[in-house]
């Protein structure tokens, strides 16, 4: 929520903030381990395209480049990126965010956690549109929090860019309509889930971001096809024909709902709220220019291809392959795929497929419980992990952040083993035995492997 309200953590000032809570987090975890005498690390394998992401870095920052100064009158950089400031910079927000991500996956340990989890991403969503639509509607969309005023962008909320405001919701709306698409919350509950889902999908369609909509279309489509379950509540497989009933009634839901989408979306904002969707006559460029800097990225990458330019150094690299006349400077490449083979080459890229692959075939292999709840949550945080994945296609929302740290959640809560099932008789893979010198947890059924140090 921090990394959030803070402008989503893109100014050197949070990301310091962000960082110095990383370092706090893994000091407790030390103290904590020193205090019981022994500690748990999970051996969950999406963490090791993030550790690999981390050595490629420390590795481009290696002297190994031969001096090319591109016909400038400067000093040129050695290291294997060419913005070794940048890359630097790169590597501590990774490491933070690795933190957070293993820290998640370590002591969210038991039903209870999940389910506490789960509530505060959903009420903070639901409390982030209320207040993104509050300030949309009483303000011109230059100023964040009313008073911080902006020159070259839109802002949405707590959020510099509108885009990454639209990626924030396409994560915290996959919870709420998991459960829902799953058939995991209460009949007594159903309304507010709903009502907090419906809130949440017409703040992101009034930031009016193309890739936005695009992304949310995409998910409710994986929840429609996905979101279908071929078990009843007491574990048993549905026979063809209930299936079928099940899959009618989940399609309905996602017709219903982009139905209501629509109409709150028209209702708050008007007619005109899907003007750019559709275009205007006078846009010479659809892309609003991303497709010049797809061609820029693009030229960067068949220029350094196996390690990349460096992480972070887009923002150096592009004027160097600008064939325009520079008058924008340009951070992102506005394609979060081509920006990853631009800055890390192929290695960088092998990184994150092979994060990607871990995610879903863990993730559908995790569905695969007899926990109702649990296989709506990861459910929904497969299905926001998808509609951001769609969304980088066009912007750079895990640029961000406070997108990247939920993203990497709901990672986690995707991925997470069986000791957070309701039915699972683990009581919490933290417990510990106070009257012996080193106690190792015992593991439920299904749960992975962990890796356990002892003093």
């Amino acid at each position: 929520m921090l990394t959030t309200l803070a402008y989503g953590t893109v100014h050197y000032w949070a990301l310091a903030a962000f960082a110095l809570g990383a370092a706090g987090i893994v000091c407790l975890w030390t103290l904590d381990a020193l205090v019981l005498r022994s500690t748990s690390l999970s051996l969950n394998r999406l963490q090791w395209p993030i550790l690999g992401m981390i050595v490629l870095g420390l590795m481009q920052l290696l002297p190994l480049r031969a001096p090319d100064n591109a016909g400038l009158a400067i000093s040129p950089a050695r290291t294997l990126s060419l913005d070794p400031y940048a890359t630097r910079l790169v590597i501590v927000q990774v490491a933070s965010l690795f933190v957070y991500f293993a820290a998640t996956l370590i002591f969210t340990d038991t039903s209870r956690r999940l389910r506490t989890l789960v509530r505060t991403i959903t009420i903070f969503g639901f409390l982030l549109a209320m207040f993104g639509l509050m300030q949309s509607l009483t303000s011109d969309g230059t100023r964040v929090y009313w008073f911080r005023q902006l020159t070259q962008s839109t802002a949405f909320g707590p959020f510099i860019n509108r885009h990454h405001f639209a990626g924030y919701m396409e994560l915290a709306i996959a919870i709420p309509l998991g459960l829902l698409f799953t058939g995991a919350v209460e009949k007594h509950k159903r309304v507010l889930y709903s009502f907090a889902a419906m809130l949440m999908g017409v703040a992101l369609l009034m930031t009016n971001s193309r890739g936005g909509v695009i992304s949310l279309g995409a998910e409710i489509l994986f929840l429609a096809v996905v979101g279908t379950t071929a078990r009843s509540r007491n574990g048993q497989r549905l026979p063809r024909r209930e299936r079928a009933r099940v899959a009618m009634v989940r399609a309905g839901l996602a017709f219903a709902l982009i139905v209501a989408l629509i109409g709150g979306a028209l209702a708050f904002g008007g007619t005109d709220i899907f003007t750019r969707l559709l275009g205007t006559p006078t846009a010479s460029d659809p892309t609003t220019g991303r497709a010049h800097f797809w061609s820029v990225a693009l030229n960067v990458i068949k220029a350094y291809p196996i390690t990349g330019s460096g992480l972070g150094s887009f923002g150096v690299i592009y004027t160097r392959y600008d064939s325009r006349n520079g008058l924008f400077r340009l951070e992102q490449a506005h394609n979060d795929y081509l920006q990853t083979l631009s800055d890390g080459g192929i290695i960088g890229a092998a990184l994150g497929l092979w994060f990607i692959w871990i995610l879903f075939r863990r993730g559908f292999a995790r569905r695969e419980t007899h926990d109702r709840f649990r296989r709506g949550v990861i459910t929904g945080a497969l299905a926001g992990c998808f509609a951001v994945l769609v969304h980088s296609f066009f912007d750079f929302p895990l640029h961000t952040t406070a997108n990247a740290l939920l993203f990497l959640i709901l990672a986690a809560l995707a991925t997470q083993d069986s000791r957070v099932d309701q039915m699972s008789q683990h009581r919490g893979a933290r417990w510990r035995s106070t009257q012996s010198e080193s106690a190792t947890p015992a593991l439920a059924p299904g749960a992975e492997p962990r890796a356990l140090t002892g003093s």
